[in-house]
């Protein structure tokens, strides 16, 4: 397809009827995950510990077919009682062990840390490791029309994660934190916007507009994540020079609405009034700086509008591309030692 077609394409996106009221935004986006609910029937396992820190694997069930796996800290020198809880959402490749020096700080703060495998990844592969998995089942996704293994369905685990921090005595399911990085910032803005038990986010390297970066011939760094999943849906549609039209084709089956109705300007503004941070690079080829900003705009008109500007706040590093850097990171932790107040 050429240039002509793929602005035809993109002019189109523009005329996609996308609903006026944040109420409808969250409504069809949960419709869009929504599965049966059953019972979690939790699985916790204490873990070898050095004393300072109490850990557990744990178990749940997100639906009928599948259960979600994860990790839990928290220091054993902490008061008695519920007390507040950071999730985090770790990148593609990636799994809940990547996240556990990151959980080990929020501990040392008194906060319960947690991180749980996204589906396909970690301990809900076979390899244990890897994208191959994630890949193939993003290309079922494609073919079927059936589930969302790229960012949405993770959304939803982390629901049914908060259904079951809910049953624990040692967390406060009124001081729930929410972190991700890369992919896990992405679900974890989606996840925010829809989830309102989320009472403060961080999203690093994550946050940005998908229709800005197809209108703007920016898509390939993000692609790129699962390059193999998407260069054989290309193959088994015939389209041996994938633009910008065939990417919308792509989203619209696999991550329907990604850049529509569930683009990063308006999920980010449905998580305002509770307070967010969003962690970039300058030099951060998987969110430019340009698809970034739209996101930026709108959560600062959204947090204007609800009478608390002071709740969103964006740090972008400088010379920095796809990572986190320690200042960030610290950063991160003290956002949420102001909001959730772990004593």
């Amino acid at each position: 397809m050429g240039k002509l077609s793929n602005r035809l394409i993109l002019t189109a996106l523009w005329l996609i009827p996308v609903p006026l009221h944040a109420a409808d935004v969250r409504a069809d986006f949960l419709k869009l995950i929504d599965r049966q609910r059953v019972p979690l029937a939790a699985e916790v396992t204490p873990l070898p510990s050095d004393g300072s820190l109490a850990v557990f694997h744990f178990t749940f069930a997100a639906d009928s077919s599948g259960r979600v796996p994860g990790i839990l800290l928290e220091s054993t020198n902490r008061p008695s009682g519920p007390r507040p809880v950071v999730i985090a959402l770790h990148g593609t490749g990636g799994t809940k062990a990547d996240e556990i020096p990151f959980l080990r700080e929020l501990a040392a703060k008194r906060f319960v840390a947690v991180a749980i495998d996204a589906p396909y990844h970690g301990e809900r592969t076979k390899a244990g490791h890897g994208t191959v998995e994630y890949d193939a089942a993003i290309v079922k996704a494609w073919r079927e029309r059936h589930g969302h293994p790229f960012y949405f369905d993770t959304v939803w685990d982390v629901m049914r994660l908060i259904d079951y921090l809910d049953t624990r005595g040692d967390v406060d399911p009124a001081q729930i934190g929410l972190y991700g990085v890369s992919k896990g910032g992405i679900e974890t803005y989606l996840t925010a916007a829809v989830e309102p038990r989320v009472a403060v986010a961080i999203t690093c390297i994550g946050l940005q507009s998908f229709r800005w970066e197809l209108e703007n011939d920016a898509w390939q760094t993000r692609i790129s994540t699962i390059e193999n999943a998407f260069d054989a849906a290309a193959r088994e549609a015939g389209v041996a020079s994938p633009g910008a039209d065939f990417v919308h084709q792509f989203y619209d089956r696999v991550v329907p609405g990604i850049d529509g109705e569930f683009d990063g300007p308006a999920m980010v503004s449905l998580i305002a009034p509770r307070p967010l941070m969003a962690i970039n690079g300058d030099s951060d080829a998987h969110t430019p700086l340009g698809s970034l900003k739209l996101c930026t705009d709108a959560a600062e008109a959204a947090y204007r509008s609800a009478g608390h500007p002071d709740r969103f706040i964006e740090i972008i590093e400088p010379n920095t591309a796809h990572k986190v850097t320690d200042d960030s990171r610290e950063a991160a932790v003290e956002w949420f030692v102001k909001w959730l107040k772990p004593s």
